[in-house]
């Protein structure tokens, strides 16, 4: 299977994320076409579409990316709770419909502002039991017509969602490092993505959860396993690193450790900071330290070098099974350029070859 190369578009309102000194017509339509577009004139496949409450809607900004493209996939994140399968499955279905097919979904199950969209706030267990029986449920839509379902978390009668899809839906990609959020991976998600973790880690990881999908008795294909990272990626290796201390250090000026304010239940989010006292270069490239100084999920730790560094990492990723790959920069623009036309090539180049 040739590797899927996607990239990052910030889903916010206020200029700034992680950097991105972009200010111009930042939040509005143009602005995020013009990042789609870009992403679609260099190589990349689509893009992750954050969410969250108190951002834009993920679905409205995937939708209209999707109305002005013409290959890109939006990989839009949603949220259990955010979302009733059926309107879910029907939303999804539609949209998938209208683009050809190119809709992707990310599944996130991460602590959100709940009460304030009139969710209920629930513990670890309840968050992934609701996410199995949402993710398994929407599946059935997809592939049923007069589904009757009465769960712990959710019912439908006789539901049939139209337009029904290509194929068997949207492919779901999930993230989790918890061992409830592996068991929901295992059994129910297309696709299982890690954060920037050492290749011991990961490939820990992918054994266990190949394991467990054998032991839960999946009955879907195999699945398929994803990386989430910041690439720096610079002329020379002795370039991109100067670039990166720089960057850290103005983190750390600003804002002092924010690693403490960082851990919490998430338990992906610390085994990242963990990492840092390991050392601040895992592996060959992989920097630990932004986590120290406010650097968050795909921020936390970044793969720098020049293109070929960053690429014979990525391959090394690819060897333990990783297929797919989503990866980012600031300023968004400026990079979406420049690591689509230094990677995806290079990257590409032994699946021609085979």
């Amino acid at each position: 299977m040739s590797p899927a190369f996607l990239w990052y578009i910030p889903n916010t309102v206020e200029p700034g994320h992680r950097g991105d000194d972009s200010v111009d017509g930042y939040g509005s339509l143009e602005h995020s076409v013009d990042l789609a577009v870009t992403a679609e004139r260099h190589g990349w496949e689509g893009a992750l579409i954050g969410t969250g409450w108190g951002r834009p809607d993920t679905f409205t900004v995937a939708t209209a990316l999707a109305a002005r493209t013409t290959t890109f996939r939006p990989l839009a994140a949603i949220r259990p709770g955010y979302w009733q399968p059926a309107h879910f499955a029907s939303a999804a279905t539609t949209l998938n419909h209208l683009s050809g097919g190119r809709l992707l979904i990310n599944i996130v199950s991460g602590q959100d502002n709940l009460a304030a969209y009139g969710d209920i706030e629930g513990d670890q267990a309840q968050r992934y039991a609701r996410t199995k029986e949402f993710m398994r449920l929407t599946r059935r839509l997809w592939t049923e017509e007069n589904v009757t379902y009465a769960g712990e978390h959710f019912r439908v009668t006789d539901s049939t969602v139209v337009p029904r899809p290509y194929g068997n839906g949207p492919r779901l990609y999930f993230g989790g490092a918890s061992p409830a959020a592996e068991r929901v991976a295992a059994t129910e998600a297309d696709v299982q993505l890690f954060w920037g973790e050492p290749l011991d880690g990961i490939a820990e990881r992918i054994e266990r959860l190949r394991r467990l999908s054998t032991d839960l008795d999946r009955d879907l294909p195999p699945l398929e396993f994803g990386l989430r990272i910041t690439t720096l990626v610079r002329d020379t290796t002795e370039e991109a690193w100067r670039d990166a201390e720089a960057r850290v250090a103005a983190m750390a000026q600003r804002s002092g450790s924010l690693a403490d304010r960082l851990r919490g239940p998430a338990v992906g989010q610390q085994r990242l900071l963990d990492l840092a006292a390991r050392a601040d270069v895992l592996d060959t490239c992989l920097y630990t330290a932004p986590g120290r100084y406010g650097g968050g999920g795909a921020g936390t730790t970044w793969l720098v070098g020049s293109a070929d560094d960053v690429a014979a990492a990525l391959r090394r990723y690819a060897a333990l099974g990783i297929g797919h790959f989503i990866l980012s920069d600031t300023p968004y623009r400026q990079e979406t350029a420049r690591v689509g036309d230094a990677l995806i090539g290079r990257l590409r180049e032994p699946a021609r070859a085979s």
